[in-house]
C-alpha cells in the first residue's frame, strides 16, 4: 500500500488528484501541500513512497523542486504531472531523475499503473520502450531524430518545418512515425521516453 504526497499550488488541483488517487485500491495514504518548502517538510518526516509535482506555471519550480529532492534522496519515486503540450518542462524533469510523468487527465487505471511501477522503479503505461541504460534502443530515422530534438526544444510543428525547410505537413508525418516507433501518443511522452533511453541529451 502506497503513500503519495502531491505538490500543486492549484488547491483544485490537490483536491482532485487526492478524491482519483484515494480511490486507487493500492494507495493508502494521500496527502497533498502547495509549496516546495512544505513538500521538503513532510517528506522528511512522513517518508512517502511516491511523490507526484506538478510543473505548470502555477509551480514554475516544480523541475527545480525535482531535482532538489532527488538531490537529497536520490531514491526518491518522484513523478511529473502535467499537460500534454508540456514538453520541455517533462523533458526537464526526466533528465534530472523523475521516474516518468502523467498527464494531468490521467485516468484512474492511468494513474493506478503509473503508481505501482514508479513504486518498484519502472516507466510509467503508455511508452512500450523500456530500460533505464543510455543509448539509443529505437531506430530512428535522420529526420525523425530531428523532429524529436525540434520537440524537446518546445518548438511547434511549423517552427521545425521552418528549420528543416519541411512544410508542416511533412513534420506531422515523421511525427506520428516517431510516435509508432516509440510507442506513444503525444510529444511530451516522446520527449521524456527520448530522454529515458538516451536519444536526447
Amino acid at each position: 500500500m502506497a503513500k503519495v504526497l502531491v505538490l500543486d499550488e492549484r488547491r483544485r488541483v490537490r483536491e482532485t488528484l487526492r478524491e482519483l488517487l484515494s480511490g486507487l485500491r493500492d494507495v493508502e495514504q494521500v496527502d497533498s501541500v502547495a509549496t516546495p518548502e512544505e513538500l521538503f517538510e513532510r517528506f522528511a518526516h512522513e517518508r512517502p513512497d511516491i511523490v507526484l509535482i506538478g510543473t505548470q506555471r502555477a509551480v514554475s519550480s516544480g523541475v527545480e523542486t525535482c531535482r532538489r529532492l532527488l538531490g537529497v534522496e536520490p531514491g526518491a519515486a518522484v513523478l511529473i504531472f502535467g499537460a500534454p503540450d508540456d514538453g520541455p518542462n517533462i523533458a526537464a524533469a526526466v533528465a534530472v531523475g523523475a521516474r516518468g510523468y502523467l498527464r494531468w487527465d490521467a485516468t484512474p487505471v492511468e494513474l493506478a499503473i503509473g503508481l505501482a511501477q514508479a513504486g518498484v522503479g519502472g516507466d510509467l503505461p503508455g511508452p512500450r520502450v523500456r530500460g533505464n541504460t543510455r543509448g539509443p534502443t529505437v531506430a530512428l530515422t535522420e529526420r525523425e531524430l530531428q523532429v524529436l530534438v525540434g520537440m524537446s526544444q518546445g518548438k511547434s510543428n511549423a517552427g521545425i518545418g521552418r528549420d528543416l525547410y519541411l512544410s508542416e505537413d511533412t513534420i506531422k508525418t515523421h511525427a506520428r512515425r516517431l510516435f509508432k516507433k516509440l510507442g506513444v501518443s503525444d510529444r511530451a511522452q516522446s520527449v521524456a521516453i527520448g530522454f529515458r533511453i538516451g536519444l536526447l541529451s
